[in-house]
């Protein structure tokens, strides 16, 4: 590795540990670099002028720029994957009779913790999703949940409880009503083709609005956007979000919507020879601190989902993406049936 790539590659590691801006001194004294605190010096001098380095207010160290981060990740960067993740992810799949849900919340859970980042979940699209049945579940006498399942494997519960008069019979009726006519539907399609359809419910809902209203508020929830976001307390603790509140506040805003996260991702880049696509910074947003690591997986039914690592430009690119990379991989044959044949 040529010098000034060594040296680069030492300040992106450094400020990733430790968050503060890197002078020559610090290289020279924690990685006895052989050459003198001068030669650095011009090595940096050199990085900064070509983009890769900057100098934050008036300090004497560098930090890495958008440039040197995606430098960093595309040629200087090293696999390697924590053995702890592995069989934490074993034990997850090895366990019978989970939800394609289950599986990967708790993937998505060790991601997070493994990498003190947030992991992203986008499911697919609704349009591509149907309905395949409501199923109604008696609790008591007086309470009843609702299930409704797609055709990717997604499901989603709305729990009653019945107002005086309503018995569940009522409720029977409804879901055989709604079943009937809405089986085989898009997802994104049921809420107006429900608005459509209420008049020819009169017979299932005389007297009993409360019911179909109940139904309409959990049917514009589960046509909603797929997405869910695990380890978020791990961004509070990130050095540059809690230093500014701005930059927390925009983050957050871009994982509480589905639709900018979305467009984020589209316009992230392909890592390399891998299946991971990285996004590093966003000056048109505002998003400029912000690192999005993104691998697909296909869940059964055929569609693609997208799990995301996010966090900020300092984060790990090498235990980011090679995590997410094995765990995609491992989610991906899990999913086609080959359980047994676990990665080593």
């Amino acid at each position: 590795m040529e010098r000034r790539d060594l040296i680069l590659k030492l300040i992106v590691e450094h400020f990733i540990k430790t968050a503060q801006p890197v002078g020559s001194q610090t290289l020279l004294d924690e990685y006895k670099l052989d050459c003198s605190s001068a030669t650095i010096r011009n090595e940096m001098n050199a990085l900064e002028k070509d983009g890769f380095l900057e100098k934050p207010h008036t300090s004497s160290g560098r930090v890495p720029s958008k440039q040197g981060y995606v430098y960093y990740v595309e040629h200087l960067r090293d696999d390697r994957i924590d053995a702890s993740v592995k069989y934490a992810l074993e034990t997850v799949l090895d366990k019978q009779a989970q939800t394609v849900e289950e599986v990967i919340k708790q993937s998505c859970e060790i991601l997070s913790n493994m990498t003190n980042l947030a992991s992203v979940v986008l499911g697919p699209k609704v349009e591509q999703e149907h309905l395949v049945s409501i199923q109604l579940i008696p609790l008591s006498s007086n309470t009843a949940t609702a299930v409704f399942v797609t055709d990717q494997g997604y499901v989603e519960n709305k729990t009653f409880i019945l107002q005086e008069g309503i018995s569940i019979e009522d409720v029977k009726k409804t879901v055989d009503g709604l079943n009937e006519r809405l089986r085989g539907t898009a997802i994104a399609d049921i809420v107006p083709k429900m608005e459509a359809m209420r008049p020819a419910l009169t017979d299932y809902l005389v007297g009993k609005d409360a019911i179909y209203q109940a139904f309409f508020a959990a049917f514009a929830k589960f046509a909603s956007e797929r997405m869910n976001l695990y380890g978020k307390a791990h961004l509070l603790e990130q050095p540059e979000y809690k230093a500014d509140a701005n930059k927390l506040r925009k983050l957050l805003g871009l994982l509480e919507s589905p639709d900018e996260l979305r467009t984020a991702l589209s316009e992230s880049s392909e890592a390399g020879e891998s299946d991971i696509h990285i996004k590093i910074g966003s000056d048109e947003s505002g998003l400029d601190d912000v690192a999005l690591v993104t691998a697909k997986v296909q869940i059964p039914g055929g569609q693609n989902a997208s799990i995301s690592l996010v966090g900020p430009k300092r984060m790990d690119y090498d235990k980011a993406m090679g995590l997410l990379s094995y765990v995609t991989e491992r989610l991906d044959e899990y999913f086609a049936g080959k359980k047994g044949e676990k990665k080593q």
